[in-house]
């Protein structure tokens, strides 16, 4: 069968890895290249409460032989573990009769070190089961599960209608549907071991034994750790994922986009090791024998990095956006049920200036649709009510500036200032009354003093 053969031997190591990692075995990495004496993928898997490790043999040829299998089952007895083991061995051919037999008698006779064998067959039906195409040997992503897009318990849009709680003059029953959209991002949720010891003439100068996790962004091949803040989104959510039915999706939002993972497993565990061989490389300062300081690099080797997990998920990216009057309102997240980490909020930001964030105030304009702070929000003089200073009409009243939401405003106040007494026109500025006040009491003050009354 035509099944792998462009795939060199190292190669087909490879996407065996994937292919165990993918089945649920723990530890799983590769033995030195250089001299493996036999053992290509180690790993471990626990039974009845029982961990084994477990010794394969990787052999991307048309036929194994019985000294295949008797050179792994010589390579497990050698193999240095504190507690049971066995071995495997992968093929993508088929395995000769003695082989078979071989490992036969090893389960009959109840062995410490049984083998088993997984020939071109059992291979086919494991692809089948992980995802795994045969033609190229990569395991593509494959993922149906998501985080949940809204909260099922409430409406899609209510974090839009949350989001405009603290707006001022405006109320959440009185806003429009928004336009909603949600776009399915892919992720994966990586855990890897990094174990490495440095010495020296002197002894061990540094030690790396480390778990790390740590979510990357998984779309169109370019890989992206994500922040703090999404990881612990996806983290803490992965236990309440559902089935990625956009079907289902088109009936709550009104437009769905689905992207696709955009590299295989192989390469998303290269990244991994690469990213973390950087990040645990370090100098350390030692002193030797002879008393003199040095500094060495310790950089964990490919072999010292294993990459436990790859898990694949989907992140719904929520964008909503409100139409109202001349204004749209964007408010885009990441979403996980009732939980969610914003990306955009274009409510609560200022239409006229730079002011934004939930900290501020901000204030509806009813007459052209405008968000405002408070530098851009003045009170219409004929009606009372808000409105902005990008759409309000302008005119100076008592020698101050006064709002109006139109001409037609404009002109009834015109008519109203014209009619009214002197002193009430007068307080249309109330400063400038204030001071005129002062300024005449000040100068009857200054005539007594000057006739001498007081």
């Amino acid at each position: 069968m035509a099944v792998l053969d462009d795939l060199s031997g190292f190669e087909f190591e490879d996407v065996m890895e994937d292919v165990f990692r993918n089945l649920g075995y723990e530890n799983v990495r590769q033995a030195e290249r250089t001299a493996d004496e036999g053992r290509d993928v180690i790993m471990e898997e626990v039974v009845d409460g029982t961990r084994r490790a477990i010794i394969v043999e990787c052999k991307h040829t048309g036929t194994v032989g019985r000294p295949v299998v008797q050179k792994l089952h010589s390579a497990i007895a050698t193999f240095d573990f504190d507690g049971p083991k066995r071995g495997m061995v992968a093929t993508t051919g088929r395995f000769t009769n003695p082989a078979e037999e071989y490992a036969d008698r090893l389960q009959r006779n109840d062995d410490p070190y049984p083998i088993e064998l997984i020939d071109g067959e059992d291979l086919r039906e494991i692809a089948d089961e992980i995802g795994l195409d045969l033609y190229n040997g990569r395991i593509e992503i494959l993922c149906d599960e998501t985080l949940r897009p809204y909260d099922p318990a409430a409406d899609v849009d209510a974090p839009v209608q949350e989001a405009f709680r603290d707006i001022e003059n405006i109320e959440a029953a009185d806003l429009p549907v928004p336009h909603s959209q949600v776009t399915f991002r892919p992720v994966v949720a990586i855990t890897a071991d990094t174990n490495a010891v440095f010495e020296t003439s002197v002894g061990v100068i540094h030690r790396i034994n480390d778990r790390t996790q740590f979510v990357v962004h998984a779309e169109r091949g370019h890989p992206k750790v994500a922040d703090d803040e999404v990881a612990t989104l996806v983290t803490e959510n992965f236990h309440a994922t559902v089935s990625l039915d956009t079907g289902q999706f088109t009936e709550a939002f009104d437009d769905v986009d689905e992207r696709r993972f955009g590299q295989t497993q192989t390469e998303y565990k290269e990244w991994a090791v690469d990213r973390l061989q950087d990040y645990h490389t370090t100098t350390v300062t030692y002193t030797g024998d002879n008393n003199v300081t040095y500094n060495k690099t310790c950089e964990p080797n490919l072999l010292d990095i294993s990459v436990q997990s790859i898990e694949p998920v989907y992140l719904p990216e929520v964008r909503q956006t409100t139409e109202i009057l001349e204004y749209a309102y964007p408010y885009e997240y990441y979403a996980a049920g009732p939980s969610r980490v914003t990306l955009e909020d274009g409510i609560h930001r200022c239409v006229h200036c730079e002011t934004s964030g939930v900290d501020e105030t901000y204030t509806y304009c009813p007459n052209c649709g405008a968000i405002a702070c408070d530098t851009h929000i003045k009170t219409e003089r004929l009606e009372g009510e808000p409105v902005c200073t990008g759409c309000a009409v302008t005119e100076r009243f008592a020698l101050k500036r006064k709002y109006f939401y139109d001409e037609e405003n404009l002109g009834a106040f015109r008519k109203e200032y014209a009619e009214m007494p002197i002193h009430e026109k007068a307080m249309e500025n109330k400063l400038l009354a204030g001071g005129s006040v002062v300024a005449t009491l000040l100068l009857v003050v200054g005539l007594l003093v000057i006739g001498g009354i007081i």
